[in-house]
């Protein structure tokens, strides 16, 4: 037999370090640029003879120190951008840490280098002026980046001049930890401005500036799931032009400022003042009407110790509504700070100020705690219009609001929704059947012990599902039946990426309903991303305009309402040939390049619509011919008969905004968040109008007033990574409007007659 004894003692980790060091007395050379030129070779001998030479004032450095290597040279007289390694026994790591913190200033920005193994490669590109280069990952746009690879890309730009980088094109994998791009502000690593992962919209720029004559762009990618990668211009602009500075004087009754560089992101390291004066006699107020200064990991930091904007000592940062961020001076001047740090960076603000009476700050109108002004017939009313529920506050309720037992008043169609609106539970109870029993789908009361005891205790059979387990269970109207006619007891398991039926036939057909794009972040405007609802089809008369909403379900196949294709006087809206189909489409009247045109082959409206209840308003629509399906046409999930759609569940309206009898129309794409409605509560404020086919839908944000969707498009349901089609715009007081619940065709109840007459 034999022994190995370990020595721990002799355990060694290995320890990465990078940093800068300028050095003050040389001149920058081109060649410098190049690590294979005897010029680069002989500065990088003296710059690890000196950081030898730092070490070894430390004899615990001394000992552990291996070697430097250095990576790059910037201008700036000269700056070194270095990696030092050491080898440090076991348990010593924390201390070599604290003593490289405390180093001399000049090895300062320590920070662990990340390795990654597998191919490396390096790239370097000196701009000019009035020239834009271009740099983008390894044979793109044909052909996928290379697996298991970190490159880098080192910019520079000419002494005066900062670094531009515009991608037009970033398309990576959705999770970060596998594939990303970083942008760093320097040619080594301290100091990160963004990482990029996903797939970004056209409509949403991403462009950034260096604070230095420098930038370097990294890629790091996994073995699995190449995607294209991405392309981005390099310029430089010259310091002090557009965009690149900041602050200033203003004067006047009213005016606009902006962070540098808005609406793209500002760069490292500004700091910018500006200072405003209005009439004597006057105040100063500023409003932000777009404010993004929100880092990873700072989400609810109040203490705004990276990137903020100061205002009477105050400071303000993160990611706020629009018109929620406001100041007021006491006087007829004010400063107004902007300060960002050297790590990551945002789009920054977009700013009003105006002159404002002291005595009167809001003439006519109700001055909320955050000093924003809103109409008098919004404080309460139910909705947060101030952004600061000061509006909500000591209010005498409505007859038809729910009177929240702490004060507050909510609309009443957010009635027993299962969500807490009032934040003491007023509108959530007396709701089904109370504590310690459960509401069965068919509103019978049964004890919460017999959920799951595998009886039928409800009669509906509702009380035996999402019981865990995929083993099979008795059909009934709520169980989702696997194409081997096995029923399973799992709610919505349809494209989940778990397979749940024996035949995997809950996950068969599920290339539908996916935005290729990041859903940006909803602040301010209601306009639509291009491509964040791939499925929305525009419905035109031909030689007129649209007239209702759509929606793809496969290459040639539509759904929209049936009240959009009836007859009347003057028009055959039942005919095909009246009609012609945009997809792809964003902003009207503009048919860019993603946009396809189809004619209608024939036209089904249910057979049982009734044009005066609405009941049954849905219909088909056959396209000529098939559409190819890209980033800006794919078609929407369609639901399983059982899937479930429960009332409280956020989901999208989305249209142009017109309806048959005319009005206002928008020309973007506009969405509306929008909350599904308890059908009872709906059918009572409707006066009994709703049948078993219609769902109610009311808006969250209390600002949409406007027609926010119009008939016959969709009302989207994401789950997961997908989003199903839940229902189809039919009818109610215009469109999503406060106050007003809006009423959509429910599309379980109509899933047999499309797959009957369309085969999907």
């Amino acid at each position: 037999s034999c022994f190995l004894v370990l020595n721990l003692h002799n355990i060694r980790v290995k320890k990465m370090y990078s940093g800068s060091m300028r050095i003050t007395n040389q001149a920058f050379e081109d060649a410098y640029e190049n690590s294979n030129s005897s010029e680069f070779k002989a500065l990088a001998k003296q710059v690890t003879a000196q950081l030898k030479g730092i070490y070894s004032k430390s004899p615990q450095l001394a000992k552990y120190y291996v070697g430097s290597t250095i990576q790059a040279f910037s201008e700036g007289s000269v700056i070194a951008y270095y990696l030092s390694e050491f080898s440090v026994p076991a348990g010593q790591e924390a201390a070599v840490d604290n003593i490289m913190s405390t180093m001399d200033k000049l090895v300062d920005k320590q920070q662990r280098s990340p390795t990654r193994t597998g191919n490396a490669l390096l790239f370097a590109e000196h701009t000019r002026s009035n020239h834009i280069g271009q740099i983008q990952s390894p044979g793109f746009p044909n052909s996928p980046y290379t697996p298991n690879t970190f490159m880098q890309w080192q910019l520079r730009a000419d002494p005066g001049y900062v670094i531009k980088l515009d991608f037009d094109s970033v398309n990576l994998e959705e999770d970060c930890k596998n594939d990303f791009v970083k942008i760093y502000d320097s040619l080594f690593l301290p100091s990160v401005f963004s990482r990029l992962c996903g797939y970004y919209s056209p409509s949403e720029p991403l462009t950034f500036l260096s604070s230095g004559n420098v930038m370097l762009v990294t890629m790091a990618t996994n073995e699995e799931h190449n995607y294209p990668g991405f392309r981005a211009q390099v310029s430089q602009v010259r310091r002090g032009s557009k965009g690149t500075t900041c602050g200033g004087q203003l004067t006047g009754d009213k005016g606009t400022f902006t962070s540098p560089n808005f609406p793209n992101y500002f760069p490292p390291l500004a700091s910018c003042q500006w200072s405003i004066q209005v009439p004597a006699g006057k105040a100063v107020k500023v409003t932000f009407k777009k404010f993004l200064l929100s880092e990873p990991g700072q989400k609810n930091a109040k203490d705004c110790r990276k990137d903020y904007v100061e205002i009477n000592g105050k400071k303000f940062c993160g990611e706020e509504p629009e018109g929620t961020v406001t100041a007021t001076s006491n006087d007829n001047k004010m400063n107004v700070m902007f300060y960002s740090d050297a790590s990551y960076v945002d789009r920054g603000f977009d700013a009003q100020f105006e002159a404002i009476d002291v005595k009167d700050p809001c003439p006519k109108q109700f001055q909320c705690r955050n000093q924003r002004c809103i109409r008098n017939e919004l404080k309460c009313d139910g909705w947060n219009d101030c952004g600061d529920m000061s509006d909500e506050l000591n209010c005498k309720c409505n007859t038809n609001d729910i009177s929240c037992k702490n004060g507050l008043c909510k609309p009443q169609f957010w009635l027993c929704d299962g969500v807490d609106d009032c934040g003491d539970r007023t509108d959530e109870m007396n709701c089904g059947c109370g504590s310690g029993a459960f509401t069965c789908k068919n509103d019978k009361c049964v004890s919460e012990k017999k959920k799951c005891d595998g009886r039928d205790d409800c009669g509906d059979g509702s009380d035996e599902l999402d019981c865990g387990g995929s083993s099979s269970v008795s059909c009934t109207d709520l169980t989702f039946k696997c194409k081997n006619n096995k029923c399973i007891s799992k709610v919505n398991p349809e494209c989940d990426g778990v397979r749940d039926c024996d035949d995997g036939s809950d996950e068969e057909n599920c290339d539908c309903g996916r935005s290729m794009f990041k859903s940006s972040r909803i602040v301010g405007g209601q306009d639509a991303l291009e491509g964040e609802f791939p499925w929305q089809v525009s419905l035109h008369v031909k030689n007129f305009a649209h007239v209702c909403g759509a929606t793809i379900i496969s290459p040639k196949w539509l759904v929209t309402a049936a009240h959009c294709v009836q007859d009347d006087g003057r028009t055959r809206y039942s005919q095909p040939s009246t009609w012609e189909a945009y997809l792809g489409l964003h902003t009207q009247k503009k048919l860019g390049s993603h946009v396809v045109k189809r004619n209608v082959k024939q036209v089904i409206p249910h057979p049982y619509y009734n044009d005066f209840t609405f009941d049954n308003d849905i219909a088909l629509m056959e396209l000529d011919s098939p559409v190819t399906y890209s980033d800006y046409i794919k078609p929407i999930c369609l639901p399983s008969a059982q899937h479930s759609f429960p009332a409280g569940d956020t989901v999208w309206v989305t249209g142009w905004g017109a309806t048959r009898e005319g009005g206002f129309a928008a020309s973007v794409l506009q969405k509306a968040q929008v909350r599904i409605i308890n059908q009872k509560t709906c059918d009572s404020l409707m006066g009994g109008q709703l049948t078993s086919r219609m769902l109610c839908a009311g808006v969250l944000t209390g600002g949409v007033d406007a027609c926010q969707g119009d008939s016959g498009g969709p009302l989207s349901s994401p789950s997961g990574s997908r989003t199903f089609l839940a229902g189809v715009v039919s009818w109610g007081d215009g469109c999503a409007r406060r106050n007003k619940p809006g009423i959509y065709t429910t599309v379980t109840k109509f899933r047999g007659w499309i797959k009957q007459k369309t085969g999907v």
